[in-house]
């Protein structure tokens, strides 16, 4: 994959050589010999790194390497197509922020047109209602009560009891009853389904 082959400065002149020469030009020889061997230490280090990567890479036959690039091209193929479960190669810069701007979003009335039978309560039907729920945090509505239980939780006062120790999003009121056929012309009306005002309890 890489070439070996590197072209080396020429070796200095042998001793015996320099012995025949005279003091002078010896001493000049060899102190222009010792400078081009001698390389500054951060080309030497650089040089080793670029050495050690490219032992690594020339260890791998041709084969090897595709399948590496395979298996990486398809991790982020599939952190793509996973809707981000999975950390793409190459974040976008402020996806973070845009996280914690979702995490911390308020409670508040939302709403997603559906069918009957996909609001699971046990209704065939192809009618479409409007479903209205409540989503968001109440970290602004933390009040003494539930600091006070999440620390007899964790002093394991309170042990066996089912509770939450800090607020939730749930609806405060309801909107009106939705009536509809379902799929043996049969008429249901079911009440309170969808949210009419949210809070935080």
């Amino acid at each position: 994959m890489f070439s070996g082959s590197r072209e080396l400065s020429p070796l200095p002149s042998s001793p015996s050589s320099s012995r025949d020469s005279s003091s002078s030009s010896s001493s000049s020889s060899s102190s222009s010999s010792s400078s081009l061997r001698r390389s500054p230490r951060a080309l030497q280090r650089h040089g080793s790194l670029l050495a050690q990567y490219s032992a690594l890479l020339e260890s791998y036959t041709e084969g090897e390497m595709r399948q590496l690039l395979s298996a990486l091209v398809e991790r982020y193929r599939q952190a793509v197509n996973s809707g981000g479960h999975e950390l793409p190669l190459f974040p976008r810069a402020g996806g973070r922020r845009k996280r914690a701007r979702a995490r911390h979003k308020p409670c508040e009335l939302r709403e997603l047109e559906v069918s009957v039978s996909e609001l699971g309560l046990g209704y065939e039907s192809d009618e479409t209602v409007l479903f209205r729920y409540c989503s968001g945090t109440c970290e602004a509505a933390v009040r003494s009560y539930d600091l006070s239980l999440k620390s007899m939780r964790s002093r394991r006062k309170i042990r066996k009891e089912k509770i939450r120790a800090r607020p939730c999003c749930r609806p405060l009121a309801y909107d009106d009853d939705v009536s509809f056929l379902d799929a043996y012309n049969r008429y249901y009306t079911v009440n309170e389904l969808s949210a009419k005002e949210c809070g935080c309890v």
